[in-house]
């Protein structure tokens, strides 16, 4: 095993990617990380400039790997584990405008039914 590689799970974890290895490893198996444009398994063995497309939601991050880190440490270190493609990263923070902007979905509905929409349920059920 060499030392300048690391699991694509376990680095994404690191990397602040995902708050757990094993969501990590779901999203990795899901289909949501590519390394090299490639699909690519949780155990795939990613090292300093590799580069990665993550889907995470709506966003996509294209990033190139600088460093690897087994573990997970502040937020500064794990911005220094990877370095973002700057015309994706303009793509995503205008979307996320576009997120905040737009109406946010409400459910319009009432709730519970009151004491007398439950009388009138039951009535409608007797006959």
């Amino acid at each position: 095993m060499a030392d300048d590689s690391i699991r694509l799970d376990t680095w994404l974890w690191a990397a602040r990617f995902f708050k757990t290895r094993s969501l990590a490893a779901q999203a990795v198996s899901g289909g949501k990380v590519e390394v090299n444009s490639a699909r690519a398994k949780p155990a795939k063995r990613v090292k300093a400039g590799d580069q990665l497309r993550v889907k995470k939601g709506p966003f996509e991050f294209q990033l190139v790997v600088r460093a690897v880190s087994e573990r997970r440490g502040p937020a500064a270190t794990a911005a220094a584990l990877y370095e973002e493609d700057p015309g994706a990263k303009q793509v995503r923070e205008r979307l996320a405008e576009q997120l905040r902007i737009a109406p946010s979905v409400r459910y319009e509905g009432k709730g519970r039914p009151t004491k007398k929409d439950r009388r009138e349920i039951d009535r409608f059920g007797e006959g």
